[in-house]
């Protein structure tokens, strides 16, 4: 059961718009290393879970913040979300995507790698928001489309 949070917490502001929208702030504020801006988008509920790349699942927004703010402590995240695939649900949203990354290249310069990203949004009182963002390890090879399901599952 999720706890409400303080009335002037700004993570209550109404957010317009669509789960898109929240999804295009969310890479903004990933690419601006804005913590605040990037907290604003979860929903309020004690549930949320990220995992980022090769990461442990980290569940509700005090240790999200503290998550981003580590991986922020090292700068913006230069990242683009491609190939967005969107499910439309009553009253939620999946995406899965791949995000696009500059990383630092071996000798100098900078390399593409590729996450692979499912994102799940909510519709609350407050608009669309996260409740869910998780990042599995790409690769550096630019992704092929999506490809049809396997006969061998897990």
């Amino acid at each position: 059961m999720s706890s409400p949070r303080h009335p002037r917490d700004p993570r209550l502001a109404t957010l317009g718009g669509s789960a898109s929208e929240v999804e295009a702030q969310f890479y903004e504020a990933l690419q601006r290393a804005d913590l605040e801006a990037l907290m604003a988008l979860w929903a309020d509920d004690d549930e949320i879970v990220c995992v980022h790349p090769g990461g442990p699942r980290v569940v509700g927004a005090p240790a999200i913040r503290a998550s981003f703010k580590a991986i922020f402590d090292n700068g913006a995240i230069p990242v683009q979300p491609e190939q967005v695939h969107r499910l439309q649900l009553v009253g939620g949203a999946v995406h899965h995507l791949f995000e696009r990354v500059e990383v630092p290249a071996d000798g100098g310069g900078t390399q593409t790698a590729w996450v692979i990203a499912t994102n799940v949004y909510v519709k609350t009182a407050q608009g669309w928001r996260i409740a869910a963002h998780h990042a599995s390890p790409g690769s550096l090879q630019e992704p092929d489309g999506p490809r049809d399901a396997q006969a061998t599952l897990h």
